[in-house]
């Protein structure tokens, strides 16, 4: 059996890879509307500890810690949807130099490594999540939160910018053949 590998793709594939970008891209939009609700219920935490401080003097205990929780849940959950709509800060400086193809080139290449890269603190998320999980471990705090659960949104949240980049890869190696502009 030959096959042909001078012709054009076969066209599954590229449906495939489109359906994919379009996956990636309501991933992408799911996770920035869970962070936007982590924000407005820190706000509400946050504006409750103001209020009880400032009539009763007293305090919840638990603002500081799970606006942290909150934070970097909304960091990492809101991490594919800025990728996504070009929000990350980008150095074009040397980029706008640079003939446009080789433009494109490179900033395929730096996709690839930077996808590479988030792989690998996945892996890394995921071994940190499991091995909380294992040790049952928890804040230390009064809440005696359990870790695994702010950790979880951390690692979905870079799940989801994971696969953002893989789509923004596929995207930009499409645009050094079609001449469009990606990232």
């Amino acid at each position: 059996m030959v096959v042909d590998l001078t012709g054009p793709p076969p066209s599954i594939l590229v449906i495939d890879m489109d359906k994919f970008v379009r996956l990636a891209d309501s991933l992408s939009d799911l996770t920035a509307k869970i962070s936007a609700v982590i924000l407005g219920l820190m706000t509400i935490l946050i504006l409750v500890e103001i209020f009880i401080w400032n009539l009763f003097q007293k305090t919840t205990l638990i603002a500081d810690e799970y606006s942290a929780y909150g934070l970097a849940a909304i960091i990492f959950l809101g991490a594919g949807y800025c990728l996504k709509e070009k929000g990350h800060i980008r150095i074009t400086l040397v980029l706008g130099f640079l003939p446009k193809k080789t433009a494109r080139f490179i900033t395929f290449a730096a996709t690839m490594i930077t996808t590479g890269f988030m792989g690998y603190l996945w892996w890394y998320l995921f071994k940190m999540v499991k091995s909380t999980l294992g040790y049952e471990s928890t804040s230390g705090t009064l809440t005696n939160t359990p870790l695994w659960i702010p950790q979880a949104l951390m690692l979905i949240g870079a799940g989801i910018f994971f696969i953002q980049l893989v789509a923004t890869s596929i995207k930009t190696c499409q645009a050094i053949k079609t001449q469009e502009e990606v990232v």
